[in-house]
């Protein structure tokens, strides 16, 4: 009777031991199927969550001349001439559009391509204008128009220096640390190396 009861006893223990093991390896299976595989649609997902990424901030004050003069039939008209000079600050947005991003991954290695940074966004502070050395004419006014025109000559102007002088290049190099730092914070991409590269 004593033999049989332990018998009992450790069939009971058996299957316990047993149930508790299926339960574990059942619930290891479920999370493992529920937890979604690294693949390059998994992180263009994730990368087109940030649209476009603003990598540097380039701030500046400048200052530009406007100048106008009618003409006729290509001669100068005297007392027609309106000039005006300007000074203000301005913020240039330059970074990444990653809507554009091609990602490969090959074993431990994701490897991303990119389209080169590019101006994102430029405006120029209307609180910091200051106008200097205004000129006007009767026979040639100043209009809204020659402000604007000047605004946008202006941009353009300020634009090509700063590319001239490295804007995008440097935030090519500023986009690789952000970008590599968005993914990092994606626990199951911790033992992933991720190269990126520009076209």
């Amino acid at each position: 009777m004593n033999r049989r009861r332990k018998l009992r006893l450790v069939k009971i223990i058996t299957l316990i031991i047993l149930a508790i093991l299926i339960f574990f390896a059942g619930m290891n299976k479920m999370k493992s199927d529920l937890t979604p595989k690294i693949s390059s649609d998994l992180i263009v997902n994730r990368l087109e969550e940030a649209k476009e990424l603003t990598t540097l901030k380039y701030h500046y004050t400048n200052m530009g001349q406007f100048e106008n003069q009618n003409d006729f039939y290509g001669w100068k008209v005297p007392f027609t001439t309106k000039s005006f000079i300007v000074s203000y600050d301005g913020i240039i947005n330059a970074g990444v559009d990653l809507k554009d991003a091609n990602v490969e991954i090959k074993d431990k290695k994701i490897e991303i391509n990119l389209s080169n940074s590019k101006i994102l966004s430029h405006e120029i502070d209307e609180n910091s204008l200051q106008i200097f050395l205004e000129k006007d004419s009767i026979f040639n006014p100043l209009k809204i128009e020659d402000y604007n025109t000047f605004s946008k000559d202006q941009k353009e102007t300020v634009e090509k220096k700063a590319i001239k002088k490295g804007l995008l290049a440097e935030a090519n190099e500023k986009s690789i640390k952000a970008i590599q730092e968005l993914l990092k914070l994606d626990e199951r991409l911790k033992d992933y190396t991720i190269e990126i590269k520009f076209n």
